[in-house]
C-alpha cells in the first residue's frame, strides 16, 4: 500500500514549496463546486491538476439544461453497472451521444439554494456585494465559474471527458486514469480514449446522477403503461406540464419541497406521500394546500379498453386510470401525474471493484467504497481520505451541510495533506475510528449526515490538522469565519431539526 510521504520540514523549514515537495499530478473528477475548489486549492499548493468534466461546462448540479436524461429503470435500487461502450453503438445521433456521454443533470429552471449564501460560500471568493441569501441557479453557476477563472482552474479542465476507470495495479505508485472524450463536429461525433497516470485522485463527481426508484408494487407497470405521467424528479424542469393537475409527489427531500411549491403556484394540486423520517424537513415549509399522506403501498392500474387510448400512446386521456393504495389503507384516485422524488444512488463506477453493488452495507470490508445501500461511501477518514490508500480522496460526501462552505474547508484540508503540511493518523487509528463510527449507526440514519453537527465536525478536523501543523512549527489553519458562525446559528435556530 502506498502511503503519503512524510516530509522533513524541520530540516529545511525555509525551503521553497518546489524544493520541499516535488510537483505531483492530481486528477480531479468533476467540475462542479467540489471539483473547482479542490482544483483551486491544489493549484495554490503547486500541484499539476487536470480536471475531468463529462459535460461541456463548469457548474455541476447547478447548471440548467432544458434537456433531460434518459429515464432510469423502474425500480432502480442498487448502483448499476456502467456500459462504457454505450456511445459506440451504431446509428446514434450527435444529440443521443451527448446525453449518453454527459447526461443532463438534476437542475430545474426555478432552482434556488436552500442554504443561505452567507453560509454557502468559498474562502476563495466572496459573493458580490449585496447578494441576497437565496438566489437563482444561474447566479450560482456564475459564482462557480468566476472562482474557476480567477483561480486558474478553467484552463485545466478537459470538457466532454468522462472518467471510465481509476485503478492502481499492484506495485504501481500512480493511479491509472482511463477516460473517453466526445468531440462534436457539425452533426457528427467521435470518441477518443486515453490512459494517463496520476500521483493522486480527487473524486468530486457528486451523488445526484443515478435516480433511486423504489420497488413499490405496481409502480413499474404504471411507468410502462403511462410513461409520460410517471417520472423521477431528475426529469422535472418546470411546473408548466402540471398546471391545474393533481400530482402525487413521492418523497420528502429538498426537491420534493421545491416541486410542491412550484406546482401549487400554477394551480396544481399536490399530494405528498412520505415515509416517517427524522430527515423530513419539508413539512413546516410546504404550501398549506399540500395534502400530506402516508407512503404508497401499491399502484393499481384499471383494466381499460385499448380503443380508449390516445393514438400512438399507451396512456388514456384525463387522470391515470387506476388507484393508489397507501400504507395506512387510504385509497387515492384521479391522479394525473406521479413524481418520484426519492433521491439518488451514490455510485463511482470508474472505481471498478471498489464498488460492490451486491454486498450489503453491514458486510462492507475495510477496502470497499460502495455497497448495495447506494448511499454510504465506506472507509473514508473524515469523509475525505480513502483509508487503504489516502492518495485517493473524496470531496462532497458529507450530507445535510452548508455545502459550499464545508466542501471548501475539506478541500483546504486535502490540499494541506497532499502538500505534506499535515500528516494523517496511522492506519490503525483511522480504521478504529471508522469502526467506532459504524457502531453508532442506527437504522434510519444517514451515515454522512451532519445536520446540526457541522461545527462539531469542523472542530474535530481542525484539532487533528492543527496539532500536526503546530508540531512542525507551521501556521495553524483557520476554520469558518465569524460571519459564517453567526449565520450558522441563526439558520439552525429557525429551521426544523431531525
Amino acid at each position: 500500500m502506498v502511503r503519503l510521504p512524510t516530509l522533513s520540514l524541520a530540516d529545511n523549514s525555509q525551503a521553497s514549496e518546489t524544493s520541499r515537495t516535488p510537483i505531483q499530478s492530481v486528477a480531479v473528477i468533476g467540475a462542479g463546486f467540489s471539483g473547482v475548489v479542490s482544483a483551486a486549492h491544489l493549484i495554490k499548493e503547486g500541484f499539476k491538476v487536470t480536471v475531468f468534466e463529462r459535460t461541456g461546462r463548469i457548474g455541476g448540479v447547478w447548471y440548467y439544461d432544458e434537456q433531460v436524461d434518459r429515464d432510469p429503470p423502474f425500480p432502480n435500487l442498487v448502483p448499476p453497472a456502467q456500459d462504457w461502450r454505450d456511445v459506440d453503438a451504431e446509428g446514434l445521433s450527435k444529440d443521443e451521444a451527448l446525453i449518453l456521454h454527459g447526461p443532463p443533470g438534476t437542475c430545474y429552471a426555478g432552482l434556488k439554494n436552500n442554504v443561505p449564501t452567507s453560509l454557502m460560500k468559498s474562502s476563495l471568493l466572496p459573493w458580490p456585494e449585496k447578494t441576497e441569501e437565496f438566489i437563482d441557479q444561474g447566479r450560482i453557476v456564475q459564482y462557480l465559474q468566476d472562482i474557476a477563472r480567477l483561480q486558474h482552474v478553467t484552463e485545466n479542465v478537459q470538457f466532454h471527458t468522462r472518467v471510465e476507470s481509476v485503478t492502481k495495479p499492484a506495485g504501481n505508485t500512480q493511479w491509472i486514469v482511463k477516460t473517453s472524450t466526445l468531440r462534436v463536429e457539425g452533426d457528427t461525433f467521435s470518441v477518443s480514449r486515453q490512459s494517463e497516470s496520476f500521483d493522486r485522485v480527487v473524486v468530486a463527481s457528486g451523488h445526484y446522477h443515478i435516480p433511486f426508484v423504489p420497488d413499490t408494487p405496481g409502480l413499474s407497470a404504471w411507468k410502462a403503461r403511462f410513461a409520460g405521467r410517471v417520472i423521477h424528479s431528475k426529469s422535472y424542469r418546470t411546473p408548466e406540464p402540471f398546471r391545474g393537475k393533481t400530482v402525487l409527489l413521492v418523497g420528502a427531500g429538498a426537491s420534493a419541497l421545491d416541486i410542491a411549491r412550484e406546482v401549487c403556484a400554477v394551480g396544481g394540486k399536490v399530494i405528498q406521500s412520505k415515509r416517517e423520517s427524522k430527515y423530513d424537513l419539508t413539512g413546516p415549509r410546504l404550501p398549506d394546500e399540500v395534502e400530506r399522506v402516508a407512503m404508497v403501498a401499491e399502484f393499481i392500474a384499471d383494466e381499460i379498453d385499448p380503443s380508449r387510448l390516445s393514438p400512438g400512446t399507451k396512456q388514456s386521456p384525463g387522470a391515470i386510470p387506476g388507484k393508489v393504495v397507501l400504507e395506512d389503507g387510504t385509497v387515492l384516485d384521479k391522479i394525473d401525474y406521479v413524481v418520484i422524488a426519492t433521491g439518488y444512488i451514490t455510485s463511482y463506477p470508474f472505481l471498478e471493484d471498489l464498488e460492490q453493488p451486491h454486498v450489503a452495507w453491514e458486510d462492507a470490508d475495510e477496502r470497499v467504497v460502495i455497497t448495495a445501500d447506494g448511499y454510504t461511501t465506506h472507509n473514508l477518514h473524515k469523509d475525505i481520505f480513502y483509508i487503504p490508500d489516502p492518495t485517493l480522496t473524496f470531496i462532497g460526501v458529507s450530507a445535510l451541510v452548508s455545502t459550499f462552505s464545508l466542501f471548501d474547508f475539506q478541500a483546504k484540508v486535502l490540499a494541506k495533506v497532499f502538500a505534506g503540511h499535515v500528516r494523517l493518523p496511522e492506519d490503525s487509528v483511522m480504521k478504529a475510528e471508522q469502526r467506532e463510527r459504524k457502531t453508532r449507526f442506527q437504522p434510519g440514519d444517514r451515515f454522512h449526515a451532519l445536520v446540526g453537527r457541522e461545527q462539531e465536525y469542523i472542530a474535530e478536523v481542525l484539532a487533528w490538522v492543527n496539532a500536526s501543523l503546530t508540531q512542525d512549527g507551521l501556521p495553524t489553519m483557520e476554520g469558518m469565519d465569524a460571519a459564517w458562525l453567526v449565520a450558522y446559528d441563526n439558520f439552525h435556530a429557525n429551521r426544523p431539526h431531525p
